[in-house]
Parts: C-alpha cells; structure tokens; sequence
C-alpha cells in the first residue's frame, strides 16, 4: 500500500459526533416545546442524574 492510498483509509463516522449531535438535537426538541427550559429538563434530556 502507497502512502497516498492510506490518506483515504479512513472512518466514514466518529460515533462521539454522533452522540453530540443527537444530544443537541435532544435539547434543541425539548426546547421548542417550552419558553423555559429549566437546568433539571436540560439534565433529564442529556441523560444526567438528578441533582438535589
């Protein structure tokens, strides 16, 4: 194998990407249905543990 054919062996998708865009598309659904999104909604939607 050349140097130029490693160039292209590479992953089509970075699941950490992946898991980023579906948690702003998450928070981004959970807005729209809301004028205030509170800090106990966000962390529900991203899957935190309640604080208290």
């Amino acid at each position: 194998m050349s140097m130029s054919d490693s160039t292209f062996d590479v992953p089509l998708e970075d699941p950490e990407l992946l898991d980023e865009v579906e948690m702003t598309t998450n928070l981004m659904i959970a807005a729209t249905g809301t004028d205030d999104l509170s800090q106990a909604q966000i962390d529900e939607v991203l899957g935190l543990p309640p604080t208290g």
